[in-house]
């Protein structure tokens, strides 16, 4: 068996999309994932299906995994023959101890490859509207370990004297340290001093000051690790320059709970409104093979095509094409239950005949019911768990209907995310995804947090469960964002 390969992968401060392109290609090969509590669980997306991922995290008092047992479980792998990639939060070289994991491997003769990530030691402080440097203010900027700096040789008489930005990472326990160790060899007690707790997240905390009185100020606002120190005149532009707790979100952890390929649009949308977005795949949806075989005859036959979501508008275009289908066969008009499956069909060379008034299947159904004749027929490829609403209101009005099942929901992906505790709300875009994170996290778990479901049908599952929730108006994400804005 050939040796593996294995990837020290940097993934930034916390914000997912502070991720590199080539971090998420390497970690989309790798076989096994190793990665600790500073780099975001949403990153675990990239990871390819069957792989197998293990927390190796480290907070103050309480180790998962101790450095050489994850130095044994890197060589141990790849010694398998597997690609390995171990994610760290920020950079691998950057105090994540990333060094001394290459030596190890370099010991027992395994490929290594380094994956630079963006630092917390600068990203976290420009969240923060704390530039490293700033003409005539600072030309240079300076990191060093916080964490033992009672046991650092740190010459503090050489530190205090210099000019530029004083950087200090997970310095929280030991700020004290660090300012007396400044003040007493000459630096000025009024130097602007800045403490960041969780950087690029929701959970961002900023608190300002100077080094005479920041530590008090820490105290006061309970800030908690893991926190960026920063001393320096930089400091004062932190007000003017704080872009990032202005976003209209800021402050709020939103969990999406749809399908892989339906939550990107959404996620985008709310990073975008400052949101951190904990993406939980609650359920995945699969063709059903062959399922229009029985019906390859007669789709010619059809006057109506009824594809009431977006994926059984592409499960139905997609399963045409497998077929080897002539699309010019079909007669049949399209309506569309909204515009997102509007947006689907158009997207496939279809305009749609209809959209529906509302989003929800009796408003199409009573679209259809305006507009079709006696006699007319009906296909409604459908998922497994569609409610038989178009049937019951078209066999009413004497018309012939078949449906058939396109495709099936089942269960996601949802490794990384062991319960729901740093999330504020949880949004719903169908029952099936409340039923999924109902048995996922349990019901007890949701009344902790705010829900907001998308449409009223939705809104009757999360009642079922016995939980409240905000309901959006006009049953679209946009909708949605504008609750989520009053919370």
């Amino acid at each position: 068996m050939s040796v593996g390969k294995v990837y020290l992968i940097g993934a930034g401060p916390g914000d997912e999309e502070l991720v590199t392109l080539k971090a998420t290609r390497v970690m989309s090969k790798c076989d096994v994932i190793l990665y600790d509590r500073l780099s975001s669980d949403s990153i675990l997306k990239y990871a390819k299906p069957g792989c197998k991922v293990y927390y190796c995290g480290k907070k103050p008092g309480s180790h998962y995994k101790t450095q050489d047992e994850i130095n044994e479980m890197l060589v141990s792998y790849a010694k398998q023959g597997h690609t390995v990639g171990r994610v760290k939060g920020g950079d691998p070289y950057v105090f994540g101890r990333g060094g001394e994991e290459a030596l190890r491997l370099l010991e027992e003769g395994i490929e290594f490859e380094v994956v630079p990530g963006i630092t917390s030691s600068i990203a976290v402080l420009e969240y923060a509207g704390i530039p490293m440097t700033q003409r005539g203010m600072a030309q240079s900027f300076h990191v060093f370990t916080g964490k033992t700096a009672k046991h650092l040789d740190i010459d503090w008489k050489t530190v205090s004297k210099l000019k530029g930005t004083l950087i200090f990472m997970m310095g929280l326990g030991n700020l004290d340290t660090i300012r007396e160790g400044l003040i007493s060899n000459g630096l000025d007690a009024q130097t602007p001093a800045a403490v960041v707790m969780k950087g690029t997240t929701s959970k961002q905390v900023s608190v300002v000051g100077t080094l005479c009185d920041i530590a008090e100020k820490v105290e006061q606002a309970g800030l908690e690790s893991p926190c960026i120190i920063a001393v320096g005149q930089v400091v004062s532009l932190s007000e003017k320059l704080d872009w990032y707790s202005q976003k209209p979100l800021f402050g709020k952890n939103i969990c999406i709970t749809r399908s892989k390929e339906q939550a990107r649009e959404m996620r985008e949308m709310l990073l975008d409104l400052g949101a951190e977005v904990t993406e939980i795949n609650s359920i995945e949806t699969e063709v059903i093979p062959d399922a229009l075989n029985s019906h390859s005859e007669k789709l010619s036959e059809y006057d109506y095509i009824v594809l009431s979501s977006v994926n059984a508008v592409n499960y139905f275009f997609d399963s045409l094409v497998e077929m080897e289908y002539d699309i010019r066969k079909l007669k049949a008009k399209f309506p569309a239950i909204g515009p997102k499956t509007a947006e689907a069909l158009k997207a496939r060379g279809i305009v749609p005949e209809f959209t529906a008034d509302h989003f929800v299947m009796e408003s199409l159904a009573e679209g259809l019911k305006e507009r079709i004749a006696r006699g007319e027929r009906v296909l409604h490829p459908k998922s497994e768990l569609s409610r038989d609403v178009l049937k019951k209101c078209l066999l009413a009005q004497d018309v012939s209907i078949d449906e058939v099942v396109l495709y099936r929901v089942k269960t996601g992906q949802t490794r990384g995310y062991e319960s729901l505790e740093d999330v504020d709300i949880v949004l719903f875009t169908s029952p099936s995804t409340v039923k999924k994170m109902v048995e996922l996290f349990g019901a007890e778990s949701l009344r902790e947090k705010k829900l907001v479901a998308i449409g009223p049908i939705t809104e009757q599952e999360i009642k079922s469960q016995g939980l409240e929730c905000e309901v959006s108006e006009t049953h679209t994400m946009e909708s949605m964002v504008k609750i989520l804005e009053k919370i």
